[in-house]
């Protein structure tokens, strides 16, 4: 009995004293050296496996993450248009008329995001925000007159005689690709934006999904690479060195 008690002490001594990584456990990473490994991890992908498409539950997730990206006055001045069915890309790929190099992505990706933004921003589309604070608890009524006052006037300032401030919103619609792009890089997907697209015939060939007033001059192709196709996997990443591009005061 004395021999059986002994070796259950050795036993439970050496269970003891594994740490979390000889038990199989994830050691504990800082939440800086997370942030700084997705963005070593993410690049763009060149070619798209599509026989992979992103899970329904992880398609939630990014589509949340557009919906909180911030925005200046959080004017929101955005909409975002996810291509999934096959015949939504059939309708995507014939807009790839002056940027063919981009083409294939949009059949075979497994989404495709156009990213339209508002090209006159006025107190309407603004009023609408400001409805949504109040209904959020985030302001009263006593201050609405006041932080539309205030506030709106970015928007008017950015504007030209003809209330077209598109440029300004689409500043805004980049904000929301840099803050999906890491949100895509911690679920492992990958994806390309994409400038190379065709505004004019987005315009035409997606009219009704984008309304009035709203143009898309860029977009996103998400899933997963193809491996034997998507050269860049395999390069390394290049950035300019820190004392290149950050001054500290």
């Amino acid at each position: 009995m004395k021999k059986i008690i002994l070796i259950l002490t050795v036993v439970a001594g050496i269970i003891g004293a594994c740490t979390p990584k000889e038990k199989g456990e994830t050691p504990n990473v800082s939440v800086g050296n997370q942030i700084i490994e997705d963005l070593n991890s993410r690049y763009t992908s060149k070619a798209y496996d599509k026989t992979k498409r992103v899970s329904p539950e992880d398609l939630a997730t990014i589509e949340e993450v557009l919906r909180l990206s911030p925005s200046s006055i959080n004017s929101q001045p955005w909409k975002f248009i996810v291509i999934k069915s096959d015949e939504a890309k059939q309708r995507l790929a014939k807009t790839f008329k002056k940027y063919q190099f981009n083409q294939p992505h949009a059949t075979k990706a497994s989404e495709i995001i156009l990213f339209a933004n508002k090209v006159h921003y006025g107190k309407e589309d603004y009023k609408k925000r400001l409805d949504a604070s109040v209904a959020a608890g985030r302001m009263n009524e006593k201050g609405y007159d006041k932080q539309l006052e205030r506030a709106f006037i970015f928007a008017q300032k950015a504007a030209d005689e003809n209330g077209n401030n598109g440029q300004w919103t689409k500043a805004q619609s980049y904000i929301a690709l840099g803050n999906v792009l890491h949100a895509l890089a911690r679920l492992d997907i990958d994806s390309t934006p994409m400038e190379g697209v065709d505004a004019e015939e987005i315009q035409k060939e997606f009219a009704k999904e984008l309304g009035d007033d709203y143009e898309c001059t860029f977009a996103l192709a998400i899933g997963y690479h193809k491996k034997e196709k998507d050269y860049n996997r395999k390069l390394p990443k290049a950035r300019m060195a820190k004392e290149d591009v950050i001054i500290e005061l």
